[in-house]
């Protein structure tokens, strides 16, 4: 996956070569890390990496390592923990959600079953874990750290909002658990391997889950508002797996008939179409659309404002711009 396929733009030629290469190592590597003398585990435990998938997580490794020196191997390495760490959660997420769909391809466990999901996905931990043995104890603990982060932000989304909690904040932390850390975790290690200040580690990390949350945000969006799968998904899948993202949790609060019904239709997953393609229309006719939109600006603003002291290199316009398209992508 090339910066170009997220729509990230380079005004450095030099830099936007240098980073083609380097996710192209980092490609290898990962199809690499996988590998498996068994057949089966090897074909499984390179589906999802097969199905294809934007690479976010070690394009912002590699482009945090651009504040310091980004020839140093560690980088690499440490962008194909994140991404495998990724995909491990998505295999366990498809069983936890029933999916039937991942990356316009039938998900694991609809292509064998959830025990071969289940462990596929552990399998991956393990080769990331392999992997992080040899970038020593700093990365095997903020590793350790992000994973309990994930582990919460799943448990969290499952139990729901307690009895006191706004359901809109309890979404929004489950987002920074689920997505974030991770995401945060990616921009940390490339600055820290590339020998960057701590000060600006630190922005880049913070940069990191910020963005995180808003291309989440942007990722709930089009899963009602596009007509097409651009988000990577067949639009309506949220609410088919009974998943209550941000414009549904905003169209809830309204007093309307129409946010009853909608109430009564997200109360448990849409598995008929009619009910669906009603949903959508309730959804899409409301004023949750904005209101998401507008959340997702408040993070990217907030993303945009960490980085605004780091040093002026040509990555740090990369990731300004990178902020305009996780708005952008929303229309």
């Amino acid at each position: 996956m090339s910066p170009a396929a997220l729509g990230v733009t380079f005004d450095d030629t030099v830099l936007e070569q240098t980073v083609r290469s380097e996710l192209g190592a980092v490609e290898d590597l990962l199809h690499r890390s996988v590998r498996s003398d068994d057949e089966f585990v090897a074909g499984a435990a390179s589906y999802l990496i097969d199905a294809g998938g934007k690479r976010f997580r070690p394009m912002l490794t590699v482009l945090a390592s651009h504040f310091g020196d980004s020839s140093r191997p560690e980088i690499a390495a440490a962008a194909v923990v994140c991404e495998i760490t990724h995909l491990a959660t998505l295999y366990h997420d498809d069983v936890m959600d029933e999916a039937a769909v991942r990356r316009g391809s039938p998900s694991a466990n609809a292509r064998w079953d959830n025990t071969v999901a289940i462990l596929t996905g552990d399998f991956l931990f393990s080769r990331a874990s392999n992997i992080l043995a040899d970038l020593g104890p700093w990365a095997v603990r903020l590793q350790a750290r992000t994973f309990e982060r994930l582990v919460i932000g799943q448990i969290s989304e499952t139990r729901g909002p307690g009895a006191t909690q706004d359901p809109i904040q309890h979404y929004l932390g489950v987002l920074a658990d689920k997505t974030g850390s991770l995401i945060a975790t990616a921009a940390e290690f490339g600055a820290h391997f590339a020998g960057v200040a701590e000060p600006v580690v630190e922005s880049l990390r913070v940069f990191g889950e910020r963005i995180g949350v808003a291309f989440q945000i942007s990722d709930d969006i089009l899963d009602i508002a596009s007509e097409s799968a651009e988000s990577g998904k067949t639009p309506g899948t949220d609410l088919r797996e009974g998943v209550a993202t941000l414009p549904v949790l905003y169209a809830l609060r309204s007093p309307s008939a129409d946010a009853a019904r909608l109430g009564v239709l997200v109360a448990k997953p849409i598995v008929d179409d009619a009910e669906l393609a009603e949903a959508l229309r309730l959804l899409r006719g409301s004023a949750a659309i904005d209101e998401a939109r507008a959340t997702l600006r408040s993070y990217a603003d907030e993303a945009r404002a960490t980085l605004a002291d780091l040093p002026e290199v040509p990555a740090r316009a990369a990731l300004e711009a990178l902020t305009e398209i996780v708005i952008a992508r929303t229309g």
